[in-house]
């Protein structure tokens, strides 16, 4: 299954004083990434929250570097997803993201992921 890609440039709105990308900032820009690659599939006032977050440092991103997110589902239940983001520039990865997000309808508790929604994750499935 080929990735989701997401490009984006860093501004200096994300970089510390070194022209750094703050390590805060791969969070959301991930969070953007996601929300790009099932925000047609989900029904409005629902979607999917994060449980767990890990992060892997490989190398800074800059001010001014233009890259893209590539984002695979490697796990797919009843009312959660695992996600692997990879930070990528020209071929060099820079950061690896792995996200768990739990499924939450209108009254923002978890449920089970609707039959059509996990059949559409299923075929963007790793």
């Amino acid at each position: 299954m080929k990735p989701h890609i997401f490009p984006f440039t860093i501004a200096f709105a994300d970089t510390d004083a070194a022209g750094i990308v703050y390590y805060g900032r791969y969070a959301e820009i991930a969070e953007r990434a996601r929300m790009n690659f099932v925000r047609d599939a989900t029904p409005q006032n629902s979607g999917f929250v994060i449980k767990e977050l890990s992060v892997k440092y490989i190398k800074p991103l800059l001010l001014g570097d233009d890259f893209v997110v590539e984002s695979l589902i490697t796990k797919l239940g009843g009312a959660s997803m695992s996600v692997e983001q990879k930070f990528v520039k020209n071929d060099d990865i820079h950061a690896v993201l792995n996200v768990t997000a739990v499924y939450i309808d209108n009254d923002k508790k978890p449920k089970r992921i609707p039959d059509e929604l996990s059949k559409l994750l299923e075929t963007i499935k790793q």
